[in-house]
């Protein structure tokens, strides 16, 4: 790594003494580039076979891959707009990796923007339980909100909130609960020159104090015997080792666990927490170095005492609305098996709520399952995110391949002539995968991609 800030190489230096320069020494000149593979769409082998893509295992997640080209643009792939991966630097897939969820449990991720854990989640629960996925920026909620669409979960809900708030509202409600924390970033110098001129030890100091105070409001959701993961993108002692040996001192409540025979990475070191308390072990977390294959990562995995006396779980289920007349025609012609899925109103627009709800409360929530569409002039108009949940259970469908010529004017917001589909609404696939719907008439598929996800020529 060069140009690296002053202050940051000084410390390193002073704790790494001569391993310095072999663990910063990056095994390739640019920064590492990979994907995670969607599993509610595909396997990890289905990609490697059919993408087309320069692909090679990663070490940090079975179903994550290295891109081998450092020129390549895979966010223009047919099968990234249909949701079959997430393009994100290959030491990010292993916190949600290790983290253990299993279908039907309930996870909470606290600080989801953009959305790469998240969707990790998602595939871990295949679409069983309930995920929370929350952002305390609006604009960075969005995007968390339109990649969670395009991975095509439909058992999340998404949050706009402060966690203190989260905290109160749903004590003790969460089996698994990963916060990738607010960090200063160290781990992002060679892929971000802002990263690099942002830098300053009073930043370290920051977001070590937002990082404690977003893990005690993550203690309170975690349900006893629960789990709860620290992650960081950044090599900081007073963010990650240090952080977590003061977590432990102040919630005697949890206990650590052992990353150590995870297989890939190197323990934490324990000078970079002194003073620690008993309770903790600094071995026990994992460092991924650049001289690993990563840019970086911390994490710390931590255990809630299943005996912990537990808060009453908040109950009253969210109210159901009774479904339009008019979604029940749609949804019985083209998704007869949505007719019974729990739906409620929020102004215009019919949601179809995850089958394991949040309870009511006054959280500021932008999505929660997926949005069906509305009602306008008597007649049902879908969404984009119907489409992209649910295409592939369609009964109309027009199916495209990666090598179809169609497929790219598709994702270009043009209409294609119908091949499979019938006249009316229909979804539109590339291998069996989503890529959203549109409307068939005289023989074309009108284009009902939205303009801001086309790929511009």
């Amino acid at each position: 790594m060069s140009c690296l800030p002053a202050a940051f190489e000084q410390r390193e230096r002073a704790l790494l003494g001569p391993r310095f320069e072999a663990l910063f020494a990056a095994p390739g000149p640019a920064p590492a580039r990979g994907l995670t593979v969607n599993t509610l769409r595909c396997t990890p082998g289905q990609v490697a076979r059919g993408a087309g893509l320069p692909l090679e295992p990663s070490p940090f997640c079975a179903r994550a891959f290295r891109l081998t080209d450092p020129d390549l643009r895979p966010g223009r792939h047919p099968w990234h707009h249909a949701g079959a991966f997430y393009v994100q630097e290959p030491s990010a897939a292993a916190p949600a990796a290790l983290l253990g969820v299993r279908p039907g449990m309930r996870v909470a991720d606290l600080c989801a923007a953009p959305g790469g854990k998240s969707s990790q989640l998602a595939a871990a629960l295949a679409g069983q339980g309930l995920l929370l996925s929350n952002e305390y920026d609006p604009a960075r909620a969005e995007i968390l909100r339109q990649n969670l669409e395009r991975m095509g979960v439909t058992n999340a809900v998404i949050t706009n909130e402060d966690t203190a708030r989260l905290a109160a509202a749903l004590p003790e409600l969460f089996d698994c609960v990963l916060v990738d924390a607010p960090c200063s970033g160290e781990g992002m110098f060679r892929k971000e020159a802002a990263a690099v001129a942002q830098y300053e030890p009073a930043l370290v100091e920051h977001c070590a104090a937002l990082g404690a105070s977003i893990l005690d409001n993550a203690a309170a959701l975690v349900a006893p015997g629960g789990w709860l993961m620290l992650s960081t993108c950044t090599f900081a002692p007073a963010e990650d080792e240090g952080q977590a040996a003061a977590f432990l001192a102040r919630h005697p409540e949890f206990a650590q666990c052992d990353l150590s025979g995870c297989g890939f990475g190197r323990p934490g070191e324990a000078n970079r927490a002194p003073g620690a308390p008993p309770n903790f072990d600094a071995a026990r977390c994992r460092r991924i170095w650049p001289a690993d294959g990563g840019e970086g990562h911390f994490m710390a995995l931590l255990q809630k005492q299943a005996d912990t006396p537990g808060a009453t779980r908040p109950g009253k289920p969210w109210r159901r609305s009774k479904p339009p007349r008019e979604w029940l025609a749609f949804a019985g012609d083209l998704f007869p098996a949505l007719t019974d899925a729990p739906c409620r109103a929020v102004g215009e627009l019919w949601m179809l709520l995850p089958e394991t709800a949040l309870p009511e409360t006054k959280l500021h929530i932008l999505r929660a399952g997926v949005p069906a569409g509305r009602v306008t002039k008597g007649r049902f108009e879908p969404a984009h995110a119907l489409f992209m949940a649910y295409g592939a259970d369609c009964r109309n469908q027009e199916r495209l391949t990666l090598d179809d010529p169609r497929t790219a004017a598709w994702l270009r917001g043009e209409e294609i002539p119908a091949s499979t589909a019938a006249p009316g609404w229909c979804a539109v696939l590339v291998d069996g995968m989503p890529l959203g719907g549109g409307k068939v008439s005289g023989g074309r598929v009108k284009n009902h991609y939205p303009k801001a996800l086309r790929n511009k020529n």
